[in-house]
């Protein structure tokens, strides 16, 4: 069993394995301009301007980046929601891309 974390919503009373919880990343292209993925971020993943905009910067420089960490229950919607914008979306659990 993977090691004690607290819900990344914040929640100190929530309490759950590594395991159990994904990264939703956000991937780079030659398509989606910062405008639509930072409207997409703030509207999909309740990300303020500036979480947003850094995010985008961060995808544009990196190539790729977890732009939210949650369970499956909560990303795999917002991944889909994402993806159906021609934003390239996935999940990865366990440095595992699924």
């Amino acid at each position: 069993m993977g090691k004690p974390i607290t819900h990344p919503e914040g929640n100190p009373d929530t309490a759950d394995t590594l395991a159990a919880w994904y990264e939703l990343i956000v991937w780079n292209d030659d398509v989606n301009t910062f405008d639509w993925v930072i409207e997409s971020l703030m509207e999909i993943c309740h990300h303020t301007l500036e979480q947003a905009t850094q995010c985008a910067y961060i995808i544009h420089f990196k190539g790729k980046y977890a732009v939210r960490k949650g369970s499956y229950e909560l990303l795999h919607p917002m991944k889909d929601a994402l993806t159906d914008r021609g934003i390239q979306a996935t999940l990865s659990a366990c440095g595992e891309e699924i």
